[in-house]
């Protein structure tokens, strides 16, 4: 539910920021799992039944750790949702699913990217 513009937030998108914030909370507290260390959770997705939730992960190691953080939290991801449904007044909890959000390694290649550019456009470029 990636919503741009200036529409009035949609009941799942107020559902998506709590389960994120909650998610994000729980995470760094109850999880010790060194694969989790250094994961982030940018975003969380609910769907428009408030039934199913993705939360999705990066991580500042790059990509192969993030997908090894999703393991890890996929496996816990039963545990949340006992937790939000103790955390949150919500008539049904969403199932939760974690998710490798490819986005941050994109950025990182494309500021790469536009760098090397620059650096040729000064004549510094490698060769």
């Amino acid at each position: 539910m990636r919503q741009r513009g200036h529409r009035p937030a949609s009941r799942a998108t107020r559902v998506g920021a709590l389960i994120l914030r909650e998610a994000a909370a729980w995470a760094l507290a109850e999880i010790d799992d060194p694969r989790v260390r250094g994961a982030a959770l940018p975003e969380a997705d609910v769907s428009p039944d408030l039934k199913q939730a993705r939360i999705f992960v990066t991580h500042y190691q790059g990509e192969q750790a993030a997908r090894a953080a999703v393991q890890a939290l996929n496996r816990a991801a039963p545990r949340l949702r006992r937790e939000l449904g103790a955390r949150l007044s919500l008539r049904v909890v969403p199932q939760v699913v974690f998710a490798y959000d490819p986005s941050v390694d994109q950025g990182f290649r494309i500021d790469a990217l536009l760098d090397r550019a620059r650096r040729e456009d000064r004549g510094g470029g490698e060769g």
